[in-house]
């Protein structure tokens, strides 16, 4: 595998933020590559070209986002047939591609374990800034919402709460808020957040300060009533009131000072342990819009993409300057290739994130309208196949990449979710809709007439879902609802 084709495939993995970071490196390394900064040049993408639009009637045509990395200047090709003799091969080709990394010991496929430290492309310096990176706070959670019992559903609600974790380790969404964007009730979004409230470390997830304290001092043990007394009065603890505090906790002053020295204890921003610097904000790689008509419109973060050009004028005076030294011939040749590459590289990225992008919004325009009960079932065979692309090209955009839409940012790969076939030979279901439908029938069951996992099989295949009874059991347990028998016995003692 070529290093031009290396990077034709490593640029795809990296988010706008990692690849802007690239190109100023290229930029000092490669005298014949410049930064596009043009007089009065918009500053959105919306403005430079016409966004995809996603309408039924849409054929589903990738927009042409050239102008975001190519100057008018460059002799590059500005649409998708210029390339295919050329260029879109790379992609088609990325399963050979992969095959001989990983004999070379570049194991490509496996990319994203190393651009997740940041960095360039260099494989020994990716892995030791990976051994020398602190872990962020987002990164410690995401891992023990890994191996939470949580299932896929309530994961992804899950993923949503910790992208609102500030640095302190605070919620800076209210889940009213969170709720109404995801489309799903409050009962459902508390029950993801008191599980989310049992990571490490003790206290992150909390919304205000008081609720940080009563976690911490809870898994003490010392949130008794007097205490959740005083937390509820911190503003009098903050007046230094202590005579009105310890009237309405009923104490007296000894008492009050081993209520101030179990505080002093706990630590009001348990998220900086993680390092003072805060963690970077997401910022979307890609911007999908409702339009009026109630479609879709797609476009690149035009914001964070490097605009380069090849400054060939200066190549041709140097050539001449350079034509008896052969040394620097071949050394002016190689930067007037590599920077043609690179141009050419952003400009097929740009292409094929919009391809998955738009194909991901045709698939998923349910969860965008309704929310997450919405979510089809999607793997990337369904998405490669729909624009004719390698699976590992739909892997590599998808992770890393990051959507605005009116439900707020999510990672691309977020947009995929298993799925449970249909018993009648149509559409099959996601599971996470089918997890929501056998909590609703155990919820409205009777006292008198609780349902066994058969009979829930049996109603499910009436409904067009052709699922297992050890499944329907599995999915139970993850919701962790108890068995029919125990359920039966809890019904009756409190009838």
């Amino acid at each position: 595998m070529t290093p031009q084709l290396q990077q034709a495939i490593k640029l795809l993995q990296l988010s706008n933020l990692e690849l802007t970071e690239y190109v100023e490196q290229e930029l000092e390394r490669n005298p014949l590559l410049e930064e596009a900064r043009e007089e009065g040049e918009p500053e959105r993408a919306s403005d430079d070209y016409e966004p995809d639009e996603i309408t039924p009637d849409n054929d589903w045509d990738t927009p042409d986002p050239a102008s975001l990395t190519l100057s008018e200047d460059n002799a590059l090709p500005t649409s998708n047939s210029d390339l295919d003799t050329d260029y879109d091969n790379v992609y088609a080709d990325e399963a050979v591609a992969d095959k001989t990394a990983t004999a070379e010991g570049q194991q490509s496929s496996d990319w994203h374990q190393v651009k997740s430290a940041g960095g360039g492309f260099d494989g020994e310096e990716d892995f030791e800034s990976r051994l020398t990176r602190e872990q962020s706070l987002q990164e410690f959670l995401s891992e023990q919402l890994n191996m939470s019992t949580l299932n896929a559903r309530e994961r992804f609600i899950g993923a949503y709460l910790i992208d609102q974790v500030n640095e302190a380790g605070y919620l800076q969404e209210s889940l009213e808020d969170t709720a109404e964007r995801l489309g799903i009730e409050m009962e459902e979004a508390e029950s993801v957040l008191k599980v989310l409230q049992t990571f490490e470390p003790t206290g992150v997830f909390a919304r205000n300060l008081a609720e940080c304290l009563s976690l911490q001092l809870a898994e003490k043990d010392r949130l008794d009533p007097i205490m959740q007394s005083f937390l509820e009065n911190l503003e009098l603890f903050a007046k230094r009131d202590f005579t009105q505090l310890m009237k309405v906790c009923g104490i007296d002053k000894d008492d009050i000072q081993c209520l101030i020295d179990d505080i002093k204890q706990c630590d009001p921003k348990p998220g900086h342990a993680f390092g003072d610097t805060p963690s970077a904000p997401v910022i979307p790689d890609v911007f999908i819009r409702q339009k009026s008509d109630g479609g879709w419109a797609i476009e690149l973060n035009a914001e964070t993409l490097p605009r380069v050009l090849v400054n060939t004028q200066y190549y041709n005076e140097v050539s001449k300057a350079a034509s008896a030294d052969e040394k620097s011939k071949n050394y002016l040749s190689e930067c007037f290739n590599d920077a043609n590459w690179l141009v050419k590289s952003l400009d097929q990225r740009a292409r094929t994130i919009l391809k998955v992008a738009s194909e991901i919004v045709r698939q998923q325009d349910g969860f965008l309208m309704y929310g997450v009960s919405h979510l089809k079932p999607l793997n990337l065979k369904t998405v490669a196949d729909a624009i004719s692309m390698h699976e590992s090209t739909v892997s590599r955009v998808t992770s890393n990449k990051y959507a605005a839409t009116p439900r707020g940012i999510f990672e691309l790969k977020y947009f995929f979710t298993s799925s449970i076939a249909s018993s009648s030979g149509g559409e099959a279901h996601s599971a996470e809709a089918v997890r929501h439908r056998i909590k609703e029938l155990i919820d409205a069951e009777a006292p008198d007439a609780v349902l066994s996992d058969d009979s829930i099989v049996d109603i499910l295949k009436s409904e067009g879902m052709d699922i297992a009874r050890r499944t329907v059991a599995k999915y139970r347990e993850a919701l962790r609802i108890p068995s029919s028998v125990q359920r039966r016995r809890e019904k009756k003692a409190f009838a």
